[in-house]
């Protein structure tokens, strides 16, 4: 599903101005396009006059794309393929990998195919440039969480890592390819690590990932919302408009980004009880829907991970690139109803 580029729009005809149209004419690969941030991503990229290959396992969620300046082209595939890297990477310039499994207790239950989806697909990718000679400039959605938890906030890219779930760890290693990859090899790569993403576009695959936008549409529906304990626990929450701004600019600046990772968010945390009420506020006034907030305890079986604090200290990527966080968490929270209501979602 697609929808009116709007401010994105705007900041991406800016931004090709200022890089002097960095992206028209290049052949961009996208894996995960079908996914929340892929598609999004797409949506972006169809602005500009580029070659786009999208491959996922269901590349027909976004073949609808609207405003196409882009030459698209859907593929299905599946990146734990080894040998689907050599098919697709034949004058490749830039690849924008998302494809992923993204569930924290999922990969804790099962850590091979949690190792499959996340780590080997990046060995593979690692190799096939290596042995064929292909240098793309590759970037990568990383995590917060690849940090573990940590006792002082804001974090940055100085803290050691010291990830506590099966997907943190393949994550950071498929990161750690990358950066072999940028720093041996001769490629350019850089990570993204990611914080709490909403906002309008596609529902996330992981039903332990998108809990704002879960929230907003069980509120549009007159359900409940659940808060485990006193809903204390601080996040980063950040608007997908400006994440996909981030990865454009990261794509931008390569050169003084590659081998490097940095942590992205507004640098602004707010309560997961705060985020919940500005839900509830927010729907009210745009509907007069009344919505309950239900404080429930804690499972027994609730992830360390999920009791940790977070805000994102962002000042490494802000100074490689100029980026900043444009939209507040009450504002986006009032786009992403705004969408979900006019998409009857």
């Amino acid at each position: 599903m697609t929808r009116k580029l709007g401010m994105i729009g705007c900041l991406i005809r800016s931004m090709a101005k200022k890089s002097n149209n960095y992206y028209k004419n290049k052949n961009i690969l996208i894996t995960g396009g079908s996914g929340y941030l892929g598609s999004s991503l797409v949506n972006a990229l169809s602005l500009i006059p580029c070659r786009i290959t999208v491959l996922d396992l269901k590349p027909d969620a976004v073949r609808s794309v609207k405003d196409q300046a882009a030459d698209i082209t859907f593929k299905e595939g599946d990146i734990k393929c080894e040998k689907i890297w050599f098919k697709y990477l034949k004058d490749i310039d830039i690849i924008f990998h998302f494809a992923a499994q993204t569930s924290s207790r999922i990969a804790n239950e099962n850590p091979i195919s949690d190792l499959r989806s996340n780590l080997l697909p990046v060995v593979n990718l690692v190799e096939t440039c290596h042995k064929n000679g292909f240098k793309p400039d590759i970037i990568f959605a990383g995590t917060v969480t690849e940090a573990g938890l940590t006792n002082k906030l804001p974090v940055n890219e100085n803290f050691k890592d010291r990830p506590i779930t099966v997907y943190d760890i393949n994550k950071l290693a498929a990161e750690k390819y990358l950066q072999y990859y940028a720093n041996q090899i001769g490629g350019k790569s850089v990570t993204l690590r990611l914080a709490n993403l909403y906002g309008p576009g596609t529902a996330c695959a992981s039903v332990d990932r998108g809990i704002l936008n879960l929230m907003v549409r069980k509120a549009l529906k007159g359900e409940g919302l659940t808060v485990y304990g006193d809903g204390a626990f601080i996040r980063d929450y950040t608007y997908i408009d400006d994440v996909v701004v981030a990865f454009l600019l990261a794509g931008i600046n390569i050169n003084v980004l590659s081998g490097r990772y940095c942590v992205l968010g507004t640098g602004v945390g707010h309560s997961i009880k705060d985020m919940a009420n500005m839900i509830k506020e927010e729907v009210f006034d745009m509907t007069r829907k009344e919505t309950v907030i239900n404080y429930v305890s804690p499972d027994k079986d609730l992830a360390p991970i999920e009791t940790r604090n977070f805000i994102a200290d962002t000042t490494s990527f802000k100074e490689a690139t100029g980026w900043v966080s444009k939209i507040d968490l009450r504002s986006g929270i009032r786009q992403t109803i705004d969408y979900f209501l006019k998409e009857k979602i």
